[in-house]
């Protein structure tokens, strides 16, 4: 644990602002507000000159030594918000700079913690800047490299030659749709999957509330003539419960959502080969689906056992041909950098497999280590690759989608993710995932339906946020799955007045 001194008070938004940061640095920092051994400490100094400019210094000290840092910016005469936006931004950039000098560490996505900086992008772009503008802002502002800016750029290219619309897809909605069963929960795994069994008529109560989610979401949606955008089944994984069970689900979805044919994408995640049979792709074609995910996350047998995963490589290959075989035209596959005891050689291996397959798409995700997995709360049991050794292994990915035919189309990052680096979906050209760019550029609401499913309710106009949250545990859905549909519809009133699609 490093303990960080800061000599100004701070409120507790601004405190956990310099702990994100601090955190790029050390695998755990705290603010403190006294003195400790081998502690940091940094005093800083704002002034404003008479020029408007606003000038902010960091005077660090550690280990005897000492390190200043200065940024200067036009001071910004907007509304508090923004003006505290500015201030947040310039004590950032100093505290980051004073410990890359202290620490020797070199910060791509410079003061960034959030998740989707393409966002960011596509903001100064909507704000009439050029690309060579947006992504001098990018550096000067928030200090990150021109590679990371420039790779936002042509991901914002990538996704609006996908949809050239992207920015006025407001008053369409598109549904995530969430079924939270597995064959078995991964190790590094903290989204809604518990291990499917029949025990207690749990599934069968859970698809039952998820039907009558499905019929009364659709149902608002047809009063208002809404349009569909996309489709998204996630979990979990989706493909876990029986094929007469996936059809029955469709069937409803079918009935229930109004403009179905105008829908342009539905996506069902296959993610565990161990789930995918041949009825069930034969269901998945009766309602004309054939955008699925595969997911190998690692072809090496031991990292498969390790983290939890019950299949081997070979039923990986093996369900994928078979679903290319029968007639799957869109498959996404799913590669993770970083997992325990891998390193360059062994994610080498997992893309020359890719390869000899050829996916429409691509997802490079870099390990993160989230709080409630297994993985972090018994991290001493997961070797897992040094920062140089896994910004190698994100480099072999970019090199090598780009020698294939894959561009970038969608990028996040997550907290705790190691290397401080990102996940970065990749696809041929025309190949790209509708979902996946309109939920990580937050450009449409989404509703989410079923078990641990987020909705993100965006004002039209205004781009407010508001979220919702399903219970997570499939017991908690089936005991309030009707209050959750009266809440979402009441958000859904607010952002869409019937006013607006008459």
């Amino acid at each position: 644990m490093q303990k960080i001194i800061l000599k100004e008070q701070f409120e507790q938004d601004w405190i956990r602002m310099f702990t994100h940061l601090a955190n790029l640095f050390f695998e755990q920092s705290e603010i403190c507000t006294h003195t400790e051994e081998d502690a940091i400490t940094v005093d800083f100094s704002l002034q404003k000159d008479a020029e408007g400019l606003l000038i902010g210094e960091a005077f660090l000290a550690w280990n005897g030594k000492e390190y200043v840092a200065t940024f200067t910016e036009q001071e910004e005469t907007g509304d508090a918000k923004m003006i505290n936006r500015q201030l947040k931004r310039v004590y950032s950039h100093i505290f980051l700079e004073v410990l890359e000098q202290a620490t020797g560490m070199q910060q791509s996505w410079g003061i960034l913690t959030g998740i989707r900086p393409t966002k960011l992008y596509h903001k100064y772009r909507q704000q009439g800047y050029t690309s060579e503008e947006a992504q001098r802002l990018l550096k000067e502002r928030h200090r990150i490299s021109s590679e990371k800016s420039k790779l936002l750029a042509k991901i914002a290219e990538v996704q609006l030659r996908a949809i050239p619309d992207l920015y006025d897809l407001k008053k369409e909605v598109s549904i995530y749709i969430g079924i939270p069963f597995c064959p078995t929960k991964c190790a590094y795994c903290t989204f809604p999957a518990y291990a499917i069994h029949r025990k207690n008529g749990r599934v069968e109560s859970f698809l039952d509330g998820l039907h009558e989610e499905i019929r009364e979401m659709g149902k608002w949606l047809k009063e208002r003539n809404m349009t569909i955008t996309t489709i998204y089944f996630g979990g979990g994984t989706p493909t876990s419960i029986e094929a007469e069970e996936m059809d029955a689900l469709y069937e409803t979805m079918y009935a229930s959502f109004p403009n179905m044919d105008s829908v342009r994408e539905v996506t069902v995640e296959a993610g565990r080969p161990d789930t995918i049979t041949p009825a069930k792709i034969d269901v998945l074609k009766k309602w004309g689906i054939d955008r699925i995910s595969v997911n190998p996350q690692s072809y090496t047998e031991e990292t498969l056992k390790a983290i939890g995963r019950h299949h081997t490589v070979q039923e990986t290959i093996d369900k994928f041909w078979l679903s290319r075989n029968m007639g799957m035209k869109n498959i996404n596959m799913d590669l993770i950098i970083g997992l325990p005891n891998e390193g360059i050689e062994e994610f080498q291996h997992s893309l020359d497999e890719t390869e000899k397959m050829q996916p429409e798409s691509l997802t490079v995700h870099t390990l993160s280590f989230k709080r409630a997995s297994e993985m972090t709360r018994n991290k001493d049991k997961y070797k897992v690759a040094d920062r140089s050794t896994v910004e190698q292994m994100m480099k072999l990915g970019e090199q090598w989608n780009a020698s294939n035919g894959y561009e970038p189309y969608y990028l996040y990052r997550q907290k705790n993710i190691l290397g401080n680096l990102e996940n970065v979906g990749y696809a041929k050209p025309g190949e790209e995932s509708i979902y996946n760019i309109v939920i990580m550029e937050e450009v449409q609401t989404i509703i989410g339906i079923g078990c641990g499913a987020s909705s993100k309710f965006i004002e039209p106009e205004t781009g407010k946020i508001t979220q919702y949250y399903n219970p997570k545990d499939p017991a908690a859905y089936i005991l309030t799955y009707e209050d959750s549909i009266e809440k979402k519809l009441a958000h859904l009133d607010t952002v869409f007045p019937k006013a607006v699609n008459k």
